[in-house]
């Protein structure tokens, strides 16, 4: 069809156009994520009454479904039509979001199957569209825009996440758990994602498409994998990669349950702490940004990797608190430190797998990283939710007892259920560090330098947004203790 034929060349006011759409489809895409995927899409799940094996299973669905990007790298090839391609698999994949809706009304296994099969052919067909998409934005952006571009796309899809999700918990709320309301509030919710997935589409149709360059033959994926795991270094950050990825997606996936079926708490809750964490994830992404662009990415990751698994041995914390209230408190704490935690940590690990490879062969680096993130990712959910009939059965007690002349203090610690989940997030956590120790990197910084800058930017920050001298203060005791004791290792270093 004309509409999706490819341009052979593209003047400037049509790229522009292009470059506008392509910004204001992110309302669109956006707003199916915010109401079909993460947290609303486990709490649906649980509402169907899936368990923690079905939980590991949708988590891991989507990584594991990119794997299909490299063998559609050879269907892009030979169709050469990335524009067609794109919006195919999306009108297919989207389309399942209704079938998953009328599913809130089923109940029963036959509904929780086919809301997993729906979930299975949404994310196939999104990750080879995912394929033919990004290497039909690379060449319609150019190089000097793409920063701009994406930054501007990068807010639409922010602000949309952060109302839908105020107003999917808002729904939840005034609903009770396993009434009719409740069915027809996640009906609601993912009709309205498949409906703004349709015109998403509809709208990736009438932007522009430029000629792919002329083929270079066909690509072997064995060939194509084989140059980045040649490379020593680039081997070891894969390494991490792994680890890492299977660290936090070991746990993470299984927070809603944790709060929902272990804590107690509602589904509007969770969806609460999603927003808390998205609201934190976008108020430190700027800086970590500009601290990446200063400093290594290998630094940005040697304060946030840390933070975000201590975080989540953290969790553990809310069974132990008595007091619902503080544990309530004690949960979006953990979730504003993890959301910017994890701000640092993806935008660090992308750039770094990019930066790390070689000028020419970027492909196959950054498929190699994906191929480890997905496998990595994918698996690690999928084990998770098999253990958790193992770990149900399983209980850990620890007492740390003080004895003194004015009595006994106690202090126990039991385990139960989740909780071996966090702490064991926490020791692959560990490992990762120490695979990314090993990586190197030009310009990286040790980490207390790091966690100075990360100080003296907040400070910045704080004195642009605020005159209040006592709340300037809180940072700078902080950075000057940090600031002396940079300095005292220089010396004792020059010394020796």
């Amino acid at each position: 069809m004309k509409r999706f034929a490819p341009l052979a060349e593209i003047d400037s006011a049509t790229r522009e156009r292009g470059l506008r759409i392509l910004v204001m489809e992110a309302a669109f895409s956006g707003g199916t994520a915010a109401l079909t995927s993460g947290v609303v899409l486990n709490a649906f799940a649980l509402h169907l009454g899936a368990s923690a094996a079905m939980i590991g299973l949708l988590a891991s669905i989507p990584f594991l479904a990119q794997l299909l990007q490299l063998p559609a790298i050879g269907v892009v090839e030979r169709w050469r039509s990335r524009k067609q391609i794109a919006v195919v698999t999306s009108l297919i994949g989207r389309a399942m979001l209704a079938l998953m809706a009328l599913t809130a009304f089923w109940g029963g296994a036959i509904g929780l199957w086919t809301f997993v099969a729906a979930q299975v052919v949404l994310a196939g067909f999104g990750a080879v569209g995912s394929c033919a998409w990004n290497s039909w934005i690379r060449d319609l952006a150019p190089d000097d825009r793409l920063g701009s571009v994406f930054a501007r796309r990068t807010l639409w899809l922010s602000g949309i996440s952060l109302v839908l999700g105020l107003v999917a918990a808002l729904a939840l709320e005034w609903t009770e758990p396993g009434t009719d309301a409740r069915n027809l509030v996640f009906a609601v919710m993912f009709a309205a994602g498949c409906a703004t997935g349709l015109v998403s589409a509809a709208v990736v149709a009438i932007m522009p498409e430029p000629a792919m360059p002329p083929s270079a033959g066909p690509v072997s994926l064995i060939a194509l994998l084989r140059l980045p795991l040649a490379d020593a270094n680039f081997r070891r950050l894969l390494r991490f990669i792994a680890s890492w990825q299977f660290a936090i997606n070991f746990a993470t996936p299984f927070f809603t349950v944790f709060i929902v079926r272990q804590l107690g708490f509602d589904l509007s809750f969770v969806m609460l702490l999603g927003v808390a964490s998205q609201v934190a994830n976008l108020a430190a992404l700027r800086t970590w940004g500009t601290l990446s662009d200063r400093f290594a990415n290998k630094s940005v990751l040697a304060v946030c990797a840390p933070v975000y698994i201590l975080a989540i041995v953290a969790m553990i914390g809310a069974s132990q608190i008595g007091d619902r209230e503080w544990v309530r408190i004690w949960l979006v704490a953990l979730h504003a430190i993890m959301g910017a935690a994890i701000a640092g940590a993806t935008l660090a690990s992308t750039n770094i797998a990019l930066k790390l490879s070689p000028r020419g062969a970027a492909t196959a680096y950054v498929a190699a990283s994906a191929t480890v993130t997905a496998i990595a990712a994918g698996t690690a959910p999928l084990l998770g939710g098999l253990l958790a009939q193992f770990f149900v059965e399983r209980r850990l007690e620890l007492v740390l007892r003080w004895s003194g002349p004015n009595g006994v203090f106690s202090l126990p610690l039991i385990l139960t259920r989740w909780d071996f989940y966090f702490l064991i997030a926490g020791l692959i956590g560990l490992y990762a560090m120490h695979r990314l120790s090993l990586v190197e990197e030009h310009g990286e910084i040790d980490r207390r330098a790091m966690a100075y800058q990360v100080l003296a930017e907040a400070r910045r920050s704080i004195r642009n947004i605020s005159t209040v001298a006592g709340l300037r203060g809180a940072t700078d005791l902080p950075g000057t203790l940090l600031r002396d004791a940079r300095l005292r290792a220089r010396l004792r270093q020059s010394q020796q």
